[in-house]
């Protein structure tokens, strides 16, 4: 570990429209980040939250962008790549970064960011937000995105 995330406050954010956008690769994992989100969402009150999925971790910077077209305020992305025997890991790791980033700077808008990148499953388990996690990366993008979205608000 890294160290422990911070503690952020969770404000109300009432007349939020959030997505909750997934990849559909490892989905007993991605549904465990997803349910994380979820609880971040539901304790800031947010009333407006919709789960999407795609095909994989590549596909989320489109589809985010697809969101905030549609008039989203944030989007919590949430995904999966394992590391395996080729480059392929490093150069979905790299495009599914690079693209979150422009996204989120081309539209103005907050993109909590829970995709795991991980060398094994234990890894990603231990991430996941499950009962024995050490860490719970869905519900801390989704208080990324909320605090970015009072950020905004002021």
């Amino acid at each position: 570990m890294a160290g422990h995330a911070p503690e952020i406050g969770i404000m109300p954010l009432p007349n939020a429209k959030v997505a909750i956008i997934s990849s559909s690769w490892h989905l007993d994992i991605c549904n465990d980040l997803i349910a994380g989100a979820q609880r971040a969402f539901e304790q800031a009150q947010v009333k407006s939250v919709e789960v999407q999925y795609v095909p994989g971790s590549f596909e989320l910077p489109l589809a985010a962008q697809y969101a905030f077209e549609a008039g989203f305020d944030a989007v919590v992305a949430v995904g999966l790549v394992l590391k395996g025997e080729t480059p392929h890991f490093d150069y979905v790791c790299q495009g599914v970064t690079q693209g979150v980033i422009d996204v989120s700077l081309k539209y103005g808008k907050p993109i909590g960011y829970g995709v795991l990148m991980c060398n094994d499953l234990d890894q990603a388990i231990a991430r996941c937000g499950r009962a024995h996690s050490k860490e719970d990366k869905g519900f801390d993008s989704a208080v990324a995105a909320l605090e970015l979205l009072r950020l905004k608000s002021r």
